[in-house]
């Protein structure tokens, strides 16, 4: 899953966004919110953390101009201001969730998890079973019939894209672009190196073939799980 974060507290900010990229989420930063709003805008991300006091647009303009835009991103408001007419504000310029300061971040990812499976990205559903091969984003868990795979947080970001695009072919920039944040610009054949990973993880010891490669186009995780 694709985050964006807006938040110009920048220490707190990269703090949250190292602890969610360790649980498998590609996270963008903006601290400013207008910088945040042409972000969200020109990006399909699966959920927006908001702060309410930015400068340049507060969270209640960024979010009532992206619903404007029909936008209908899952989007979790920050705020250190705790009342409840300051969360009714936010709720009714189109927030999902309402978090107050200082949060725990057991919290926060509890938060964004139920977000994702009630909004829109949530129309996929909660658990994909491709055959023998289960996947299930909610607790990040993979088996291939009663037996678990372990895999990395990044091993299961790729394998729940290509799960989320299953029977169709997904090409190497796609998984690079919603799998990797923007901060990264290393070699686009790390997709490579992962996809590797997965077949040896989830394919081989089952003496299956899930994930084939579209000589020329990318990747697609056949729909009867190989």
């Amino acid at each position: 899953m694709r985050l964006l974060m807006v938040e110009d507290e920048q220490r707190m900010a990269e703090m949250v966004a190292a602890a969610l990229t360790a649980e498998g989420y590609a996270v963008d930063l903006a601290h400013d919110g207008r910088t945040g709003l042409a972000m969200a805008r020109a990006t399909g991300y699966d959920a927006i953390i908001l702060d309410l006091m930015l400068p340049g647009l507060n969270g209640y303009q960024v979010c009532s101009a992206l619903r404007e835009d029909e936008k209908s991103t899952p989007i979790l408001m920050l705020t250190a201001k705790d009342g409840e007419y300051d969360e009714a504000e936010g709720l009714d310029t189109g927030a999902d969730d309402y978090l107050t300061k200082p949060f725990s971040f057991v919290v926060l990812r509890a938060r964004i998890r139920a977000m994702l499976r009630r909004g829109p990205a949530a129309a996929a559903p909660t658990m994909w079973r491709f055959g023998d091969l289960v996947v299930d984003p909610v607790t990040r868990a993979c088996q291939r019939g009663e037996q678990a795979v372990t895999l990395t947080a990044k091993e299961f970001s790729v394998l729940e894209y290509l799960a989320s695009r299953a029977g169709t072919i997904v090409s190497k920039s796609e998984i690079l672009h919603h799998v990797w944040d923007f901060a990264y610009d290393g070699d686009v054949n790390i997709v490579e190196v992962y996809i590797s990973n997965l077949r040896r993880k989830i394919d081989a010891p089952f003496g299956r073939s899930a994930i084939n490669t579209v000589r020329g186009a990318g990747y697609r995780l056949a729909a009867d799980g190989g």
